[in-house]
């Protein structure tokens, strides 16, 4: 959707992608040429070639802006841009939307509640953290996306043993409070440093429960209006002026305590959310985060003001599952209230839009339950 709307605005879109992607169905339509590279060791790339790749290409070719289309592209795009000079977020804003220490620590600094954190450099500092910081904790590593690589500690000396199986990798990961509670995410596009649009939406199942539990995905969207979207819209506002967000989209996470009712920072990203979530805020509110983010650039590019489209206030919903079956059997499924069914192999997801939350919820309810008792299957992370 991005692509398709950056080439309607009359961009030339270039796609960059690894080699092993080359066959995916991309809109080939939209797309003026595509640009693989070959991935090394864990599908990394050698940006020192890639650097030298752009560097060739752009001779004959004009380049005025590079977009990071995923979490693990950020850092990517970020030094690129910084390489050519290009505008948009250079290496060190973007470590504030992917590194989860330097999310931490610029949050903590900017006044915006945290969950306890350290990092793991200094054995002093980790000591020191454990004495103060009562346990269980979570391990995170500091670049990946979503829930993986997270790690449940509930002793000192089991955190210390984990450290010990991180070897010279423990600085790449960080120790935080584990937080009971309610996680929301808030949707949102930014232009000139301020919030334009958000949709603040809360998890039914958390994203770490569904990975280490095998869990049915769920989220929907929040009470308009409501004490949790209005605290949650300001919040975000406050995220993204700290980290010095001035125009992208941008997917942002939190949590509220169950044993305090506050609600606490966990990360944020400069692109638009994943597991279906965009198709849900679409549904919701009439905007495709995908292709307004494409309009909002190409504006910037031309020097132009971007405009909005009118934003609407549907409640919607998704519930996403492995499942048994190679291909869901949606046949049952036949309220008026669905509006997506997701086509994956060995998936059923489907998303649902009302003008009543209650309606939403207790329909999620009602399709987690029947999705479980004939066909869930899970795959927990190790």
């Amino acid at each position: 959707k991005f692509m398709t709307a950056a080439k309607a605005e009359g961009a030339t879109v270039y796609l960059l992608t690894s080699i092993s992607l080359k066959d995916e169905p991309w809109p080939r339509a939209a797309i003026d040429e595509m640009f693989y590279v070959e991935e090394e060791n864990d599908q990394n790339w050698n940006m020192a070639n890639i650097i030298k790749g752009l560097a060739h290409t752009i001779r004959s070719k004009k380049v005025n802006r590079i977009v990071a289309l995923d979490d693990f592209d950020v850092e990517r795009a970020a030094q690129l841009r910084e390489e050519f000079r290009i505008p948009g977020m250079g290496q060190t804003t973007a470590r504030y939307f992917r590194d989860k220490l330097a999310m931490r620590v610029k949050a903590a600094e900017s006044g915006i509640k945290v969950p306890a954190f350290s990092s793991l450099f200094h054995d002093a500092d980790i000591h020191e953290y454990t004495q103060n910081v009562p346990a269980p904790w979570l391990v995170k590593p500091r670049s990946e996306a979503s829930a993986t690589g997270i790690k449940k500690i509930h002793s000192a000396e089991e955190l210390w043993q984990h450290l010990a199986t991180l070897g010279d990798r423990r600085h790449e990961y960080l120790v935080e409070k584990f937080e009971p509670g309610d996680v929301y995410h808030v949707d949102a596009l930014s232009q000139d440093g301020q919030l334009i649009f958000s949709r603040v939406s809360q998890y039914l199942n958390t994203p770490f429960e569904v990975a280490h539990g095998g869990g049915i995905f769920r989220s929907h969207i929040c009470e308009f209006g409501g004490e949790d979207d209005k605290a949650l819209q300001a919040m975000t506002a406050e995220v993204m002026s700290a980290f010095g967000m001035v125009f992208s989209a941008s997917h942002t996470e939190f949590i509220k305590s169950h044993s305090t009712g506050e609600f606490y920072f966990l990360e944020t990203s400069s692109r638009v959310g994943g597991a279906h979530l965009a198709e849900m805020v679409e549904y919701s509110s009439g905007i495709s985060l995908w292709a307004e983010w494409a309009k909002l650039e190409i504006a910037q590019l031309k020097g132009e003001t971007y405009e909005l489209p009118t934003v609407k206030d549907d409640y919607a919903g998704i519930v996403v599952s492995l499942i048994r079956d190679y291909r869901a059997d949606y046949s049952s499924f036949n309220d008026s209230e669905i509006c997506w069914t997701m086509e994956k192999d060995y998936h059923i997801g489907i998303i649902i839009k009302s003008d009543s939350r209650q309606r939403i919820l207790g329909l999620l309810d009602g399709y987690a339950k029947r999705i479980f008792e004939s066909s869930h299957a899970s795959a927990p992370s190790q």
